[in-house]
Order: structure tokens, then sequence, then C-alpha cells
């Protein structure tokens, strides 16, 4: 009989299946019980000499082997992770167990009933159906409690996901926003009409200096900063003009998302006795890096800090090097980068420089500018040519305040950082949690000597790795 070994081959994977089963466990067990009964019932027959058998044996072998494939698949549904769904849309697993149960009980019936075994009344206790109600409540709490889990699981799920996709849907709302936004770098820096200027009101100033109050307001639909002169110099607006232009294209070299933008001058009363002098540039609502610094230090992630410390650089690498020879910006510090939407930071404080000064009148004031961004060299020599290599120290500093959210040198004097720079070659620590890339760059930059500092164009390089790797983790 050629079936009897597929069926001893299933009733052993069924065995093996049962061990793995997340559900119905008791039931599953009890079809397993049933099923090892046939198994010794069937081995009894293959022992048999051929045409020992019956037909109607044969007959309940070929059922069996059948059954037992039922059986099976049975079991194994309750073994998968996805048991639940499949439940769910069975909707209903009694009659599966019952069903294969009674074809069970029926092969043993015809198979123990031929060959009169003499254990049969051992075997006929593991088919009392009456144990099987009890089976059914034991799963069934079981089962209750499983698919209450299974319920509270898959609201958190839904409920993340739900999250998710307002996430994704904000965001895509955001970029596409973006995408329609008109280009900065797509107006020309030149002269503005005072009609084209709208101010925020009231017109209140939101930053003043001694010479100067800078308004929020629009042009041609970008927010931007209208700083206006309080006591311009006694200059002719066509003097003005012929700076201006001059520098015009100069700053058009200087393109880049991260410098800040400058749209250009606005003269207001041209022909009055007091024509009012306007410089409209990209207005960056954050303020200054110093200023997130200390409003949100502690809040920014690394992966923040690093690609805030990658845009500053990419803004320092445009400048130095647009022209054949080295611009530098000659005053870098924490107030001279300026932090926009997101977080983007920019260059600033070198735009229109010429033009600035033909119109600010000098103040009678000395201003006592701390050494804390001052390069060793520039400290030991007073004459030193200012350089990169000292721009990058600054630099550096800067960095060193992104990363410990800190006021470089705190509290020291002149003298003291002087001494502590240049006899101790001092640096300040970066913070013990700085990841590893981010700190050694920060290091680098403040290098005693200028010849071992990385160039801006390095450090735009490096700092992406930095981001790169941050962004990963």
């Amino acid at each position: 009989m050629d079936f009897i070994d597929p069926i001893l081959s299933i009733a052993s994977e069924i065995y093996s299946l049962v061990e793995k089963v997340k559900a119905n466990k008791k039931r599953s067990e009890r079809v397993c019980g049933r099923v090892k009964a046939l198994d010794t019932l069937v081995r009894s027959i293959k022992k048999r000499e051929r045409g020992q058998t019956s037909a109607d044996v044969e007959t309940a072998l070929k059922e069996l082997s059948f059954t037992l494939k039922s059986a099976q698949e049975l079991v194994t549904k309750y073994t998968v992770e996805t048991w639940v769904k499949r439940l769910l849309k069975a909707g209903s697993h009694e009659d599966e167990f019952n069903s294969v149960n009674e074809r069970l009980n029926d092969a043993f019936q015809v198979l123990s009933g031929a060959l009169q075994v003499e254990q049969s009344n051992v075997l006929r206790q593991v088919f009392e159906l009456n144990e099987d109600e009890a089976d059914r409540r034991e799963d069934d709490a079981d089962l209750q409690k499983q698919l209450l889990e299974f319920l509270e699981k898959q609201q958190e799920e839904t409920n993340a996901m739900q999250r998710e996709m307002e996430f994704i849907k904000i965001n895509v709302e955001k970029l596409v926003a973006n995408l329609n936004k008109p280009s900065i770098t797509d107006e020309d820096i030149r002269m503005i009409k005072p009609n084209e200027l709208n101010y925020e009101y009231p017109k209140e100033p939101f930053m003043k200096t001694q010479t100067s109050e800078v308004y929020k307001g629009e042009y041609r639909r970008f927010p931007v900063a209208i700083k206006r002169y309080t006591e311009p110099m006694n200059t002719s607006p066509s003097e003005v003009r012929k700076v201006f232009n001059k520098e015009v294209e100069t700053m058009r070299r200087f393109e880049s998302p991260n410098i800040l933008r400058m749209f250009g001058i606005c003269v207001q009363d041209e022909d009055g006795p007091n024509p009012q002098f306007l410089i409209i540039m990209e207005y960056c609502e954050k303020g200054s890096l110093r200023q997130v610094l200390d409003s949100e230090g502690s809040s920014l992630s690394w992966p923040t800090k690093a690609r805030m410390c990658r845009d500053a650089a990419r803004g320092l690498y445009r400048l130095h090097h647009t022209e054949e020879k080295s611009k530098v910006h000659g005053c870098i510090n924490s107030n001279k980068f300026l932090v926009a939407e997101g977080n983007t930071v920019k260059l600033g404080g070198f735009e229109l420089a010429k033009t600035e000064t033909s119109l600010r009148k000098p103040t009678k004031d000395k201003e006592i500018r701390s050494l804390c961004y001052s390069s060793p060299e520039m400290l030991h020599d007073i004459n030193h040519v200012y350089s990169t290599a000292c721009e990058i120290y600054s630099f550096g500093v800067v960095l060193w305040e992104v990363a410990s959210g800190r006021k470089p040198f705190d509290g020291w004097s002149n003298k003291d950082i002087y001494e502590k720079v240049c006899n101790d070659k001092a640096q300040e620590e970066v913070p013990e949690d700085c990841p590893e890339g981010l700190g050694l760059l920060i290091n680098a930059c403040r290098a005693y000597d200028g010849f071992q500092r990385p160039s801006a164009g390095v450090l735009v390089d490096k700092l992406q790795s930095v981001v790169d790797q941050l962004e990963k983790s």
C-alpha cells in the first residue's frame, strides 16, 4: 500500500507544526494526540503482509490521508504571523476543528475495529469527544485575549500610520509650496522704487543700531529686511548710485543659498531736501545664529547642528572662492550668520559694504571688540596680514559655539584670551557628546598653526560627510 508512508510523513509534519502553534493550542494538541493514535494503527497495518488487509481498511487509509492533509493545513494556519488576519477573513474556526476531529474519529473506528487492537481501550480514550468542549473553552479564552491584544496593536499601528501620513502630508505641502515659491536668485540686484516696498504695520523696527533701524517688509512677494539710515551722510543720491552700481557686479558673484541675498537699494524723497536711503535684503526670521543658540541651543539635535555648520561653511566657501584672489569677510562671528526657516544658515555682514559706508556716518564711540575670534597669529602681531587661514580660525570658534551652545571665552578679559591662546595655545573643549567627526573639524579649524587649518572647501566636504553619517544613525 503505497499511501501508508505518505500518511506517516504527514503525521510527522503535524507533530512539528503543533510546537509552533500561536493560537488554539489545546485543540491543536488534541488533534495531534489523535493523529498519533492513528499513527500507531497505521504502523500496525504496515507490518501486515500483502493481502491481509480488507478493502474497507484500504478505503479508510486513503480517506485518512486526505483528512491528515486537512489537519495539517488547519494547524499550519495557527503557526503563521498572519493567523489573526486569516481568522478574521474566515469569520469562524469552530467548524474546521469539529470537522477534522469527526473525520479522525471515523477513521479510528474503522481501523481499530478491523485490526481488533489489544490496546483499543487505551486508544479510544484519546478520541473521547467530551473533552473537546473543555479544550474549546480554554482555547477561546486565550483566543479572546490574543484578539484584544491584536486589536490594540492594530490601533496603535493605525494611529502611528495616521501620524506618519499627517507628517508626510504637511511636509509634501511645504515642499510643493517651496517649489512654487519665486526664486530669490532670479531677482536682479538693482535700484528699487519706493512703491515696490510694503512694510509690516505698525512700522516698528525689529532691530536698531547707532546709525540705522531695520524693519520687516515685503518686496515682490519676498519677505525682506529694510535697513533705514537714521542720520545718513550728506551724500547725493547720484553719488550713492555710482558706488552701488560698481558694487552690484561684485555681489552677483556671491549668489548662494547660504549667503544673505541683497535685493538692492531704495531712495525715498530723492528730489527732496532730506532723501531717505534704504538697503533691502533677505529677511531671516530666526535672527542671528547667536540668538538661535541662546534660545534653542539645548534643544537642537546633533544632525541639526551639523547641518547648520555645513550651511555656514558653504557660505564661507562661496565667499573665499568666488574671486581669483580669495575674498575674506573680515569679521566672522556668530552674529554675522543669520538663520532662516528650517534652520538654514546664511552668511551676512559684508554685502554692499561700500554702499553702506557711503551712507553711514562714522560713530564717535569706539567699540571695544572681544578677541575671542582672533587667531593666534593676529594676537601675536597686530600688523599680521589678515588671511583666509585667520578667518578659518574665527569660523572654528563659530562651529564650537554651535556644538556647545555657549559663548566663546565667556567671562574672559581680552588679556586672559591673549595669554591663554598665545602662550598656552588654549582651546575650549568640545562637548563630550559631540560627534567625533564634527569635533575633529572644530579643533582643526582652531589649530594654533594656520598652515594646519583646512580650507573652506574641505570643510564643506567633510561636514557633509558628518551630516550623512548622523542622518543614517
